[in-house]
């Protein structure tokens, strides 16, 4: 699973020895930088039980062993409104120069 930007995943030691202690973690962005085979560098908020970022960090992790906790909305259905719709009526109202 190659994360992307607004996924939610878990990160513990299956991902990388430094996360003894695992953590949640945004994913802001997905690197292409050059690295060894399996693994990536996420740019992304750790995120404390609650879900509020508390820390900006960058990780180095193996693919293999993050576990997605939430997916990123889609942007194709942010919302359910189509364009051009309106919800109601629309009032106007003229003021003439006096």
């Amino acid at each position: 699973m190659l994360p992307r930007s607004g996924d939610v995943i878990h990160v513990t030691k299956a991902a990388s020895v430094q996360f003894a202690a695992p953590m949640l973690f945004r994913v802001i962005r997905v690197h292409d930088w050059p690295t060894y085979e399996g693994w990536i560098w996420l740019d992304g908020y750790e995120l404390n039980p609650s879900g509020d970022a508390v820390e900006r960090r960058s990780i180095f992790v193996q693919v293999g062993g993050l576990r997605q906790v939430g997916k990123a909305p889609d942007p194709r259905t942010r919302n359910g409104r189509q364009p051009g719709m309106t919800t109601g009526a629309i009032q106007r109202t003229l003021r003439a120069n006096r």
